[in-house]
């Protein structure tokens, strides 16, 4: 269990959390860069209107790599299943070719015999 002191955008709290404290520290300083990002906009002069467009950023990010992921693992299946038939077909395709092999001995020996 870790603790993590925060000090942004004029608030100050500590918060203890379920992680170790060196990764809850990577987590603050993602977002203090994403924070001082929105804060540089001249637009928003609002401590909390920066804290909630840099949460919406975060969120976008978010979403894109979960879309990105879910396409991927679309992706993955799609292959698995081509794999399948494709291993199927070359399977099909290997039966007829050795039963063509069989048929044409098969011929070759009546007609040495005949």
């Amino acid at each position: 269990m870790g603790k993590l002191h925060i000090d942004l955008l004029g608030t100050s709290f500590t918060v203890q959390a379920n992680e170790d404290s060196e990764y809850l520290e990577k987590l603050l300083d993602y977002y203090t860069r994403i924070t001082q990002e929105v804060s540089g906009l001249k637009a928003l002069t609002n401590p909390l209107q920066a804290s909630i467009l840099a949460g919406i950023m975060v969120c976008d990010e978010l979403y894109k790599l979960m879309d990105k992921n879910e396409r991927a693992e679309k992706t993955n299946g799609i292959r698995e299943d081509l794999n399948i038939t494709q291993a199927q077909e070359q399977a099909e395709a290997e039966k007829r070719t050795l039963g063509m092999i069989n048929k044409i001995n098969s011929v070759l020996e009546n007609s040495q015999q005949g």
